[in-house]
């Protein structure tokens, strides 16, 4: 497997998501305290060797890419030192009765890029990833614009969100560039990609679905898979358990006794999980919270043993493997 530095080698193992900064989803300004928030999180996250920031056009209504580009302003070193990934194709409705929507026209494409390149003020972004699956995508005219962002200079790679094999071989035969990554929703609470694989053939199987062999077929393309809500919403790292059902409380316990015997934390226990897996997942982890990036930073140095691996996907789960 050919990971994500392959293409860009200087990433690191994990990735910090952009989705909190810059206020609420709403139409107030940015302020200082934002901008200051920002800092913060980039030097938490240098701190422990996080250099990967993923973004995306609709994140707080481009306040996110806004806030970031305040950052650079303000310390422009950091331009050299932070890989960066925007997301385009998502778009909400407007007061003009239009609904939400995924748009991969090509015309909307060159806009979202462009205008994220606006926001974020630089002249190129390391990845552009196709945020949803739109199901008029046409492949033919996105694989042109593609190549024509990418021959202009503005974007340098090309990825996708939450697609299946199906759909990423259908645009690949239209693209010249590589499909580097693809991210989906994958953490300790989001399993189904390690049951449906478990539990092929068996009655039980149909109540997990994922997307049967994408990590197989991600491995045999070297692509990148990128994990987004590899947190679990802190469930497993302190946030309240009350009304939980037993598996997450038994796997929380379970996550907790193992910080102790790794000499580390809740959140570098959550996120190994994932990252034992062969096909080197790549956790985005969505917190501000500059504790919480520096202690998610620590998995990056912990391997699980194959054992503790199974118990926590045991206790999830609920029961044994068969």
């Amino acid at each position: 497997m050919i990971p994500i530095n392959h293409y860009l080698p200087s990433t690191s193992r994990i990735v910090l998501g952009c989705m909190g900064f810059g206020g609420g989803w709403n139409n107030e300004p940015i302020t200082k305290s934002h901008i200051q928030e920002m800092h913060e999180a980039i030097d938490a996250a240098l701190d422990v060797g996080i250099n990967f920031l993923d973004h995306a056009d609709i994140y707080t209504l481009g306040k996110a890419e806004q806030v970031f580009a305040k950052v650079i302003q303000q310390r422009p070193e950091l331009a050299e030192q932070l890989v960066i990934q925007t997301k385009c194709g998502i778009r909400f409705g407007d007061t003009q009765g239009r609904p939400n929507r995924y748009d991969f026209s090509a015309e909307w494409i060159k806009t979202a890029v462009n205008d994220s390149l606006t926001r974020l003020n630089v002249e190129q972004v390391d990845v552009l990833m196709l945020h949803r699956p739109d199901p008029l995508m046409e492949a033919a005219e996105v694989a042109e614009v593609l190549h024509e962002l990418h021959n202009s200079g503005k974007i340098k790679n090309v990825a996708v969100s939450n697609m299946h094999m199906h759909q990423i071989t259908w645009l690949q035969q239209h693209l010249d560039l590589p499909i580097i990554a693809n991210q989906l929703e994958m953490s300790l609470l989001q399993h189904d990609f390690i049951s449906e694989g478990l539990l092929v053939g068996m009655k039980q199987g149909a109540d997990h679905h994922f997307s049967l062999g994408l990590l197989e077929y991600s491995q045999t393309q070297n692509m990148q898979i990128q994990a987004w809500g590899s947190l679990a919403k802190g469930l497993f790292s302190g946030a309240s358990l009350d009304n939980q059902p037993q598996n997450v409380i038994d796997t929380a316990q379970t996550v907790a006794r193992l910080a102790a015997e790794y000499g580390t934390n809740q959140e570098a226990i959550v996120l190994a999980w994932l990252m034992r897996h062969p096909a080197q997942i790549q956790p985005v982890i969505g917190t501000t919270n500059p504790d919480r990036i520096r202690a998610s930073g620590k998995s990056a140095h912990i391997s699980l043993e194959r054992e503790h691996w199974y118990e926590l996907l045991k206790n999830i789960r609920g029961v044994d493997v068969p």
